[in-house]
């Protein structure tokens, strides 16, 4: 029963990827019928942040009250019928109105998924998740551009993943009974009342506002890795914009079977040593992007800091129960989930504006800055952790 709950939690986690790189890969198409300038994509990508936000620090709440299996359940379907208004809009008005919802859907996924895998599974199993992510993410695009090469069909592509979705909506509900084995209905309702540690409170908690800064650090070099890597290489390098979004595939690749690896070597490395390692090959990858080195070594770079940033993000969530204590974890982990949304909305387009206004030149700088930043408060946390005694998560009656 554990391994048909972990399958439909991947699956869940394919549904949390598929809208992420949808609105980036349809503004083109879409800005022209809706008749709106190319930023304005940004204002609806807020909307979507802001609903992860929310829902992220919220979600201690819900989860303690109705468990992870029907929140995961309503979460999804919110996006479902989220991504299913979006194919059928035809001003900017709806597509603001429907991005709330989709965002509300996916914060509350992210959080009560990492928490849960957390808590009942082993850490390979973290690594592995985030690479359903992947997979989700990359098909989105996918996606969207078949049916905008049948015709601009932008609607469709929504249409199509908003259907992907309400076939794990149904996945979802036919396996609550698993969940209820995992998550038993006396449990949620002792927790729920038990009132559920508020955010301020988690804030107090020693050592959570250092984890917090190191997630911020993580999401926003991730984030705008992934979105300035191209420009760069065209700006800086002189490659053609073809040949530079694929060297920025390689960043990308390099997170997917780096988390592969991550998984594999999990039971024998342990989740610190994962972290340490990984902020190493970033600053190395960052290095070959900032000296001037034949192209091949800035390219190696950039496949370098994606395979770095691959395991951070999961075993930093993976240490959430064993740094704060299981009662925290999903407040924590929600307080997590809303600072890491936070750091990838707002620091990509700053860093855009410190390009357009500097050098583009700029952009391994920052990444250096932020994985120095990042480093620094997770040896911070760890010294001071060190002082406690460690918390003790038991995992092993799962797989």
């Amino acid at each position: 029963m554990a391994t048909a709950l972990l399958l439909v939690i991947y699956l869940a986690y394919v549904s949390l990827g598929l809208p992420d790189t949808l609105l980036g890969a349809a503004w083109p198409a879409m800005r022209e019928e809706l008749g709106t300038g190319l930023g304005t994509a940004g204002a609806v990508s807020f909307v979507i942040s802001l609903g992860t936000v929310i829902s992220s620090l919220l979600g201690s709440r819900l989860f303690s009250r109705f468990g992870t299996g029907k929140v995961a359940f309503f979460s999804v379907l919110s996006t479902a019928l989220s991504l299913f208004g979006f194919s059928c809009s035809h001003s900017l008005i709806l597509l603001l109105v429907m991005a709330l919802p989709l965002g509300l859907g996916a914060g509350a996924v992210d959080a009560g998924l990492n928490n849960f895998v957390a808590l009942h599974y082993k850490p390979r199993h973290m690594n592995f998740l985030h690479c359903f992510w992947g997979l989700g993410a990359m098909s989105g695009p996918v996606i969207m551009s078949f049916w905008i090469a049948m015709g601009n069909r932008w609607n469709m592509g929504y249409r199509t993943v908003a259907l992907v979705q309400f076939f794990l909506v149904l996945l979802l509900g036919l396996s609550l009974p698993l969940w209820k084995r995992s998550e038993p209905e006396r449990l949620i309702a002792r927790e729920a009342r038990e009132k559920p540690l508020g955010n301020l409170a988690a804030l107090k908690l020693p050592g959570v506002k250092l984890g917090l800064m190191a997630f911020f650090c993580y999401c926003s070099l991730e984030l705008s890795a992934g979105l300035w890597s191209s420009s760069y290489l065209v700006e800086k390098r002189g490659v053609p914009a073809g040949d530079a979004a694929l060297c920025t595939s390689l960043f990308y690749g390099g997170i997917a079977v780096g988390r592969l690896l991550a998984g594999l070597l999990s039971e024998r490395v342990s989740s610190r040593l994962m972290i340490r390692s990984g902020q190493s090959l970033c600053a190395l990858g960052a290095f070959l992007m900032l000296l001037p080195l034949p192209l091949p070594a800035t390219v190696s770079g950039m496949a370098l800091f994606g395979l770095g940033c691959a395991p951070l993000y999961p075993a930093m969530l993976q240490e959430t129960p064993g740094r704060f204590g299981r009662e925290a974890s999903q407040t924590v982990m929600g307080l997590q989930m809303a600072v890491a949304y936070f750091g990838s909305t707002v620091m990509p387009p700053l860093l855009g504006l410190l390009a357009q206004y500097t050098s583009v030149s700029v952009f391994p700088w920052f990444l250096l800055l932020a994985i120095g930043l990042m480093a620094l408060f997770c040896l911070r946390l760890d010294r001071f952790l060190r002082k406690k005694p460690p918390k003790t998560v038991d995992n092993s009656s799962l797989i």
